[in-house]
């Protein structure tokens, strides 16, 4: 028996790891029986649930596998249990250290679907492409905010958020008719040229690009940023990749990827010179603090310190990782007050659009803001291994257990002990 816990991280949080349509079919093809928890928060409704088969439940007392999708509290973890979810443990995260620890003293399995990779490391199981889709809807609406509080009459003033939309076709069509319109009429002078900047060229950043490109784009080389002209009806694009981030500090060798890797000491930050040229910024890239920053507090000082407005508008900080690539990213926000205005003079921040620095869009689980689409499509990456995952003998030792290998990779805790490929975490659990 399979359960899917009531999400209770965030009110915004809708999700569901498995939809009523992958029930029903593992139900009739698999016969898996699935318990769902009652919950009035889903994009589904226990209604639609019990259509599917499965059983609708206060408790999932009888469950010995559950699946949620965001963090479980420690109180809430239970002996034995085998937990699906995104734990954000494998950076050793402190917060979620306890919970670590509770599955450990519990003797439960925890499977990170972050984790669930094929055998060359690229992940199977993920939420990425909504993140970036969500995420550059709303850096478009926070766009259209500034501008107007600027003064400036313009045509992203009419977007909304991502989860003011019924579903992603909705801001697709809205978006795409702004695009026409910047066809027709052009871009305020004010603005132009108008150059949104994509730091990664991952999932999420794809998704943040596939809604850009609804717009009328003409794609730029990095190098090519400051002889641009001012096109009236056409916005650019310009997707940054490791090798415009950063320099090696010994130049008698070339950028070399995986040295930057494994040895990123030997390299120093080159993008803020970029930054000068950007209307829009939009951050996708992993980062990790051993990495140069894109932008650091006093980096921001310098550009915003000046008599005049600087070109940047808005960051669009979809990683969102706080204290992380980018200094001005210093808290996280909600999708009823997505923004803030962070100002570099004080390293102080103001909610909404107003304020001497750029706007922050630093909303950290902007999937939810696209809860069916990114639910059907995650649904639809995770219903092969549940059969396999409702049959496995967890009594048994991990590489007996009957698990596919994907699933056998991403176990962090097997039987209450951190398995071979993530016992570094001993050094944060304690």
């Amino acid at each position: 028996m399979i359960g899917i816990r009531r999400e209770d991280k965030s009110r915004w949080e809708a999700r569901v790891p498995l939809v009523p349509a992958d029930v029903g079919r593992l139900r009739t093809e698999g016969g898996v029986d699935i318990t769902v928890q009652s919950s009035a928060n889903r994009a589904f409704s226990d209604a639609r649930f019990r259509q599917a088969g499965a059983a609708v439940a206060e408790e999932l007392t009888d469950c010995p596998i559950i699946l949620g999708v965001k963090e479980i509290p420690p109180e809430k973890l239970e002996p034995g249990r085998t937990y699906l979810y995104f734990s954000h443990t494998i950076k050793g995260q402190p917060a979620n250290m306890p919970a670590l620890r509770r599955l450990m003293e519990l003797g439960c399995q925890l499977i990170d679907y972050e984790k669930i990779e094929d055998d060359r490391g690229r992940r199977l199981v993920f939420f990425g492409d909504y993140a970036g889709l969500a995420g550059m809807i709303d850096t478009l609406w926070a766009l259209g905010q500034r501008l107007r509080h600027e003064g400036i009459d313009n045509p992203f003033g009419g977007i909304r958020q991502a989860y003011r939309y019924d579903d992603l076709d909705h801001a697709r069509r809205d978006i795409a008719a702004v695009g026409e319109r910047i066809r027709q009429e052009g871009l305020p002078a004010e603005i132009r040229p108008l150059v949104c900047g994509f730091a990664g060229y991952g999932r999420v950043s794809q998704g943040a690009q596939q809604i850009y490109d609804l717009l009328p784009v003409t794609e730029v080389a990095p190098e090519n940023l400051a002889s641009l002209p001012p096109a009236e009806k056409s916005c650019y694009k310009v997707v940054f990749r490791e090798e415009h981030l950063v320099e090696r500090t010994d130049n008698s060798a070339p950028f070399d990827l995986q040295e930057y890797y494994t040895q990123p000491e030997r390299y120093a930050a080159r993008f803020f010179p970029f930054v000068e040229h950007l209307t829009v910024l939009v951050n996708c890239i992993y980062w990790e603090p051993r990495y140069p920053r894109l932008a650091t507090r006093e980096q921001l000082q310098g550009l915003y310190g000046g008599p005049g407005q600087p070109r940047l508008r808005v960051i669009g900080d979809i990683t969102c990782d706080i204290d992380g690539a980018l200094a001005c990213t210093v808290r996280a926000t909600e999708p009823d007050n997505p923004v803030y205005v962070y100002e570099p003079a004080g390293g102080r921040t103001r909610d909404g659009v107003a304020g001497d620095g750029p706007v922050v869009l630093a909303v950290d689980f902007l999937p939810c803001e696209l809860p069916v689409d990114a639910s059907n499509h995650f649904s639809a990456s995770l219903r092969p291994f549940i059969p396999a995952l409702a049959t496995a003998d967890f009594t048994r030792p991990l590489s007996e257990a009957g698990l596919p290998p994907e699933i056998e990779r991403a176990t962090i805790v097997y039987q209450g002990r951190l398995t071979d490929a993530y016992r570094y975490l001993e050094e944060f659990v304690g």
